[in-house]
């Protein structure tokens, strides 16, 4: 493989982990199947850093990589926030919360795009929300609960905080909404 494809085909690779990730734990409900979880689901994240830096460093970033990337990673963490709610392992309203916030940056990249292709790039709130969502799912998966639950309301102050960054920041958009 030429090394321009190495960082998509970790994205690809990330993707296709995420049904592998379903079923370890939809079929075994035990600690076992939880702590292979949690080791795949920190491989799969530690590839979203690796793929990024290795695109930069080779200067291989692709249209696809700009697209599947982001994508990649928000599946990931939202399929394992919904499988921690389906395992009674966090709170339904935490992780209602975390993916309404995705979503809804998720529009605000498109829309700022639409309006002068501005890039909305991550803050470093935004940083810390990924850093601690992942590192809160791997804590919960592993049965850490108490760290996995501090973690997790970390997580969700800083999805909120960087949510509101994010909007604060192109405020510009909706400045003509209610005139």
């Amino acid at each position: 493989m030429k090394k321009e494809n190495i960082p998509n085909a970790l994205t690809v690779g990330r993707i296709l982990v995420i049904p592998v990730f379903i079923l370890l734990l939809t079929l075994w409900q035990n600690p076992i199947s939880h702590i292979l979880s949690a080791i795949l689901f920190a491989f799969a994240s530690f590839t979203d850093y690796l793929d990024g830096y290795l695109a930069r460093k080779w200067k291989v970033v692709t249209n696809f990589g700009k697209f599947a990337d982001p994508m990649a990673d928000k599946i990931l963490v939202m399929t394992a926030f919904i499988m921690l709610v389906e395992l009674r392992m966090a709170p339904a309203w935490v992780v209602a919360l975390i993916i309404c916030r995705e979503l809804a940056v998720t529009g605000l990249r498109l829309l700022l795009v639409e309006n002068g292709g501005t890039v909305l790039a991550a803050a470093m709130p935004g940083k810390i929300k990924t850093f601690s969502q992942m590192f809160a799912i791997i804590f919960l998966l592993m049965h850490w609960n108490l760290l996995g639950q501090i973690t997790l309301y970390i997580a969700l102050f800083f999805t909120l905080y960087s949510g509101y960054d994010y909007f604060k920041g192109a405020s510009f958009l909706f400045k003509d909404t209610f005139k």
